[in-house]
C-alpha cells in the first residue's frame, strides 16, 4: 500500500493525549503503522548509568503514534484524509478537502 503519510508532512493529532497539536513527522514505521512526530508524545524513560552517559536518570524523549491517530494538515490548516490520483505519468497525494496536490 502506498505512504499517505511521509516524513515531513505536517500532521494533527487526532486521539490520545496530545489531540489536537501539530507537528512534523521525524520518521516512519510502515511496518508497525506508526509516526513519530518532532516535539509529541513526549514520554519518560528510566535509564541506567552506562559508559556513554554516566550519570543516568530519567530521559524524556518521543514516542511513535499509530498512524490512524494523526492526519495530514491541508493548506487551510485543517485535518484532511490523503487520496492519490494520476497527473500525467506520476501518482500524487492529495488533500479530500480542497483537492490540491501535497507536496513531497
Amino acid at each position: 500500500m502506498a505512504a499517505k503519510i511521509k516524513k515531513g508532512d505536517r500532521v494533527v493529532v487526532l486521539a490520545g493525549r496530545d489531540k489536537g497539536r501539530e507537528g512534523q513527522v521525524a520518521k516512519v514505521f510502515p511496518k508497525a503503522e506508526r509516526v513519530l512526530v518532532s516535539g509529541l508524545n513526549i514520554v519518560q524513560r528510566h535509564t541506567k548509568p552506562t559508559q556513554g552517559d554516566p550519570q543516568g536518570g530519567i530521559k524524556n524523549k518521543e514516542a511513535p503514534l499509530h498512524v490512524s491517530n494523526v492526519a495530514v494538515v491541508d493548506s487551510n490548516g485543517k485535518p484532511t484524509r490523503v487520496g492519490f490520483r494520476v497527473e500525467g505519468d506520476k501518482k500524487v497525494r492529495f488533500a479530500k478537502t480542497t483537492g490540491e496536490v501535497i507536496n513531497g
